[in-house]
């Protein structure tokens, strides 16, 4: 057996956020068309140390691999100098179920996977032309999924709201540098949900922070925080006023992510959701169907985004010969 370990610069020299755009579209086609194999998540929570882990997997049928993720989020690492996200994740052969590469890529991957999804649900329920963009959190997802939608949208400007200041002065510096486009501080999260054609949570949070009562017609909310049973950025009568709610996974949603909470609540039923993300990749459900739609994608993270990416990092090693090699 020989396995190849990729380091983190190794792997971001072997894909891009449109090659990640892209192959997670095709994952997310895949996974409608009943041609990828998803298991549950596994969550596993810290709170002694406000730490989470999520192990996913995943395998789209007729890759040369199948890919298991493990990812964390430890929210005190801030005030240890440390980066808040990390992870790893272990590509094995289909055939063999060899462990084939080990990407450590320190939870860049998952960003950026994450990043692609949002993009894939703009791209098919975000109004064509887009002003102003409302941005709730300002870490490291916020500004991926923030350059993520200028891949599939342009838009004149962006209002960002975080609890710490300091944080959002950083945001705004450095995406308005990034994106040649102008990010200003919003004084709360009604701030900068309001007169936002896009708005885009990328929060840890435990509680509503989007109300309804803020949200115009028109409007696309792309909602990505919500990846555990406890999380919640959306009010479920935000739910309730959308002309269309959209999951990456009917069955993972149920039990994670904003449909979870409108379900228990009795705002919503799960045949009240319009469609999975991949339906509408495939020509299934519509997307925007209207000007005035208000449209809800949510997204909790699917095991067949890590898949996408983790092959086409490995594809791009084995052609490039790249990753340190280990006998065993």
């Amino acid at each position: 057996m020989t396995l190849r370990a990729l380091s983190q610069r190794e792997i971001q020299s072997l894909i891009t956020l449109p090659d990640a755009i892209g192959a997670v579209e095709r994952a997310f086609g895949a996974l409608a068309e009943g041609k990828a194999v998803l298991p549950s998540v596994i969550n596993l929570d810290l709170p002694a140390v406000r730490g989470e882990v999520h192990v996913k997997a995943g395998y789209l049928q007729g890759g040369a691999h199948y890919t298991v993720k493990i990812a964390s989020g430890f929210y005190g690492n801030p005030d240890r100098g440390l980066p808040v996200g990390h992870g790893m994740m272990l590509s094995f052969d289909a055939q063999t179920g060899e462990p084939a590469y080990l990407l450590l890529d320190g939870g860049w991957l998952t960003e950026l996977r994450t990043a692609a999804a949002g993009a894939v649900a703009a791209k098919y329920l975000a109004p064509q032309r887009v002003g102003q963009v409302g941005v709730l959190g300002a870490g490291v997802q916020a500004r991926f999924q923030l350059q993520a939608l200028r891949e599939v949208r342009d838009f004149e400007k962006v209002k960002v709201f975080a609890p710490t200041a300091e944080h959002v002065k950083r945001y705004c510096e450095e995406m308005t540098a990034k994106l040649s486009r102008p990010v200003f501080p919003a004084l709360s999260a009604r701030e900068a949900v309001e007169g936002s054609t896009v708005v885009i949570t990328a929060t840890p949070s435990r509680r509503p922070i989007v109300m309804a009562d803020w949200v115009a017609s028109g409007t696309h909310i792309t909602a990505m925080g919500s990846d555990g049973p406890d999380k919640q950025e959306l009010a479920t009568a935000v739910l309730k006023k959308a002309t269309k709610v959209v999951v990456d996974s009917r069955a993972q949603c149920e039990r994670l992510g904003e449909l979870h909470h409108a379900i228990a609540d009795g705002t919503l039923k799960v045949e009240q959701v319009h469609a999975e993300l991949g339906e509408l990749v495939i020509g299934k459900k519509p997307g925007r169907e209207r000007p005035e739609e208000i449209t809800v994608c949510d997204l909790t993270g699917v095991g067949v985004q890590d898949v996408a990416v983790a092959n086409t990092v490995c594809e791009r090693a084995a052609r490039r010969g790249l990753g340190r090699a280990w006998e065993g």
